[in-house]
């Protein structure tokens, strides 16, 4: 998987962030001493740098011209700066992308997939495969035993992010985090009933008890 440097001061954000890209599978380093992070950064040999703008004693702009003498590993601006200008220019000192704090947690996440799609880095998957289940991700559809369903798209998110976490517990606000999509509001009750849905879907094909519910906790497979 791939390896993401995050450059951030606040060490209740950096460990959020540390956690939940973990979670995503990735490989994280975290920079807690800011004397050499061009250096760092450097040899941590990672596919994509998260970087902050307001970091003690260097501003995350000279950062970046300074990282860019040595390395194109990607560079994320991770910052509360909200201006057109301060983007601007962080965009064309060489970063690759500008999200503003607080972020909505699966835009990161795609917009880093994305930055990494865009450089070369691992790509996504075409299928994932769990408990004699294979989820064709181009097409939508799953299998088992020679049957096959077809999925909507909010069915295919949730099996695919169940089945990337297999034998972990999902909560249930992890999943509405993952079915959000362009500022369109989720809630619990639509959870509910697309979870409904697809496991009447699994059960058609032999799979009743492929999604377990945790009392309390959420989904596991």
């Amino acid at each position: 998987m791939p390896k993401i440097v995050i450059v951030e001061d606040d060490p209740v954000i950096r460990e959020e962030l540390g956690l939940l890209l973990e979670n995503e599978g990735y490989q994280v380093q975290s920079v807690t001493d800011f004397s050499d992070v061009p250096k760092q950064v450097q040899d941590a040999a990672s596919d994509l740098i998260l970087l902050d703008l307001g970091l003690p004693g260097r501003d995350g702009m000279s950062l970046c011209v300074n990282i860019r003498k040595n390395s194109r590993t990607p560079i994320i601006f991770v910052t509360s700066r909200d201006s057109a200008g301060d983007e601007l220019r962080a965009l064309s000192l060489g970063g690759d992308d500008y999200i503003t704090k607080p972020y909505n947690i699966p835009v990161l996440l795609a917009r880093i997939k994305a930055v990494l799609r865009r450089s070369g880095g691992p790509s996504e998957p075409d299928t994932l495969t769990a408990r004699g289940l294979t989820l064709h991700l181009p097409h939508g559809t799953a299998s088992a035993g020679g049957r096959s369903i077809e999925l909507t798209r909010n069915e295919l998110k949730i099996l695919a992010h169940l089945m990337s976490h297999a034998g972990q517990i999902v909560s249930r606000a992890d999943l509405i985090d993952v079915l959000w999509d362009h500022q369109i509001y989720i809630d619990d009750n639509t959870l509910s009933v697309n979870m409904t849905r697809l496991r009447a879907k699994l059960e058609e094909i032999g799979l009743p008890s492929f999604i377990k519910t945790r009392r309390g906790m959420g989904y596991q497979l």
